[in-house]
């Protein structure tokens, strides 16, 4: 099974550009989708032209924001969405899709902000979503992907030093966030099978930070330490453009 997780920064945006041709380039069983900026009935709207797959979107009460996507080949046997807890339920940044040997999780992590406003909602954010992934652990193994909107180590983003502790996405409170989730059982498949791999997966749109390769590595796929196993690869498209985001993506045995 091949999996994808892209931020598109739009699903009515990307579409315009070249992301049909290049979900058929990756030709992935499922496809899992952060900031869609879409209403559910929009989403399924831009999406009628993708044959193939089911399509699963939780949209955001906003209009215009946040939002995800799975579109998968395999008809999941459950789907549920968002993790029961008011305050984060608002944003549609999580749908689960059951399958027979693993539940998968797409997220949109909450972005600390600028000017660090969302900070405090984002440790709560992390804290919550830790908690929901172990309660679903206990039925199946977990993979986990999309926007973490943080970068865990300094290899995962080009200037560590200009950025610690003073840029959203590399806040020790955020960093903490993430320890948690590899602290507690789920592992970072590209980090384990490229230990020294230095590649983003999400560049500014200003000063040509894509073309000078000065990015951060804010896009993950982990899974439950059971599940390493089956990990065959793990991966950043970077030859794919459209978004400010690239795709990741894994492979099981």
């Amino acid at each position: 099974m091949k999996i994808v997780s892209f931020n598109v920064n739009g699903i009515r945006a990307i579409l315009k550009k070249d992301f049909l041709a290049d979900v058929h380039r990756l030709n992935a069983d499922v496809i899992c989708l952060q900031e869609t900026k879409a209403q559910d009935d929009q989403v399924a709207e831009a999406l009628a032209v993708l044959e193939g797959y089911h399509i699963y979107s939780n949209s955001a009460e906003r209009k215009g924001y946040s939002g995800t996507a799975i579109l998968t080949k395999e008809k999941p046997l459950s789907i549920s969405y968002d993790m029961g807890i008011e305050e984060h339920d608002k944003e549609g940044r999580v749908i689960a899709a059951e399958y027979n040997d693993f539940f998968l999780v797409t997220v949109y992590t909450p972005n600390s902000g600028s000017e660090l406003l969302r900070l405090s909602y984002r440790q709560d954010w992390d804290k919550h979503f830790l908690t929901y992934l172990k309660e679903l652990e206990k039925k199946k193994p977990v993979v986990v992907c999309g926007d973490l909107n943080v970068a865990h180590k300094d290899i995962d983003l080009a200037r560590p030093k200009e950025n610690y502790n003073k840029a959203a996405g590399f806040m020790q409170e955020e960093i903490d966030g993430m320890d948690a989730y590899t602290s507690n059982g789920f592992v970072d498949t590209f980090r384990v099978l490229h230990p020294d791999g230095i590649k983003y997966s999400w560049f500014s749109y200003r000063g040509g930070a894509r073309e000078r390769n000065v990015g951060w590595r804010i896009d993950y796929f982990l899974v439950s330490e059971v599940l390493l196993p089956r990990v065959n690869s793990a991966d950043i498209h970077n030859e794919i453009y459209g978004s400010d985001h690239c795709p990741v993506s894994v492979e099981f045995k």
